[in-house]
């Protein structure tokens, strides 16, 4: 991902106001990001830990979506599988995030949701090496895959929530 300004972000969300924008918590780290590192950006509001965000490029476009958490999180007794990262080996909670849709319809009150790492680490989570493995030995070549797989669904949630 590259590089992006407070300014950006606070203009590109587009399920949130102005003022909801201008009163978003950045990460706290988000002075020493390694945007090259990074699939999007996501992170939980440190002054409201149910809301969350994601900003992702689609096209040439930055977009920003406001996502809200369940009361509580996840039920402890269950693995979910994110949806993003599908990482089977990770044990990050995974949250079901909540997005309004954009325009008119998430003023009606339309929603969609999917299934996040909780704490947002699906970038992280696609660029361990997997275990060896007979079927393929390259683990370079599943690193590149999954990172591949995790731009692919993140666009995908993000183009039904600006429809």
């Amino acid at each position: 991902m590259d590089k992006i300004s407070e300014k950006q972000i606070r203009a590109c969300f587009v399920n949130a106001s102005r003022s909801e924008a201008a009163k978003l918590t950045l990460p706290a780290d988000f002075q020493t990001l390694e945007w090259d590192r990074l699939d999007f950006l996501g992170w939980r509001d440190e002054k409201m830990p149910q809301r969350g965000y994601l900003v992702s490029h689609a096209g040439d476009r930055l977009v920003g979506l406001m996502l809200r958490a369940p009361q509580g999180g996840n039920a402890r007794n269950r693995k979910v599988l994110c949806e993003l990262c599908r990482d089977v080996f990770s044990e990050e909670d995974v949250y079901l995030w909540v997005a309004k849709r954009a325009g008119q319809p998430g003023r009606d009150g339309n929603t969609l949701g999917t299934l996040i790492c909780a704490q947002f680490l699906c970038s992280a989570n696609v660029r361990k090496e997997p275990p060896a493995s007979d079927i393929e030995p390259d683990p370079a070549v599943v690193v590149d895959r999954q990172i591949r797989g995790l731009r692919e669904r993140t666009g995908k949630f993000v183009a039904r929530v600006r429809a």
